[in-house]
């Protein structure tokens, strides 16, 4: 339960398609306080749950919202947009040479001072030593190959990795639009 000495800044909102799916799930698609009543406010999103704290202005009271809906469905893109979270998500958060999961960087396989791209199918998670080490030589010469060749991943996939790694922060309103579950029944 919230009380009013939580400040609005704690209460961020589950934002949901149309379809009553999060607009993406990693990262977890939520909106602050102040976006949140703005878009109530533009008639964008319908509220689904509130959270118990309270805004006020002189003459006017509001719950801020903890679960939203957009009025207008937005249609999910097929592949995920090539960002450093996602490709550290697609390999798990772990380096694919030696598998630690710290200092996490980017390494082009074939090195782009020998004409490699940066693309899904050419950049790799490394860890600063791993990639330190292969610097830029191709994996044949460094003998370092990844543990899984890079692919450009679906949706879908990103989101199976993504269960793994569950956010910091869930409010309990959100559990029924999560395909996750923070406690099992029995």
């Amino acid at each position: 339960m919230y009380h009013a000495s939580i400040t609005p800044e704690h209460c961020p909102a589950l934002v949901l398609n149309a379809d009553y799916r999060p607009l993406s799930y990693y990262p977890l698609s939520v909106w602050s306080w102040q976006d949140t009543v703005k878009a109530v406010f533009m008639d964008r999103v319908n509220i689904v749950s509130e959270y118990d704290r309270v805004v006020r202005s002189p003459n006017f009271e509001f719950k801020l919202p903890s679960v939203v809906c957009l009025k207008t469905y937005i249609k999910p893109p097929k592949f995920p947009a090539f960002t450093r979270f996602n490709v550290f998500l697609r390999d798990r958060f772990t380096c694919q040479y030696c598998g630690t999961p710290e200092e996490l960087t980017f390494d082009h396989l074939i090195p782009r001072s020998r004409g490699g791209i940066t693309s899904w199918e050419n950049v790799v998670s490394a860890c600063s030593p791993c990639n330190l080490k292969k610097g830029g030589m191709m994996p044949a010469q460094a003998h370092m190959w990844p543990n899984q060749m890079p692919i450009r991943p679906t949706v879908q996939q990103l989101h199976t990795n993504g269960r793994l790694f569950p956010p910091n922060y869930l409010h309990e309103s959100w559990q029924d639009y999560l395909y996750w579950d923070t406690e099992l029944e029995p």
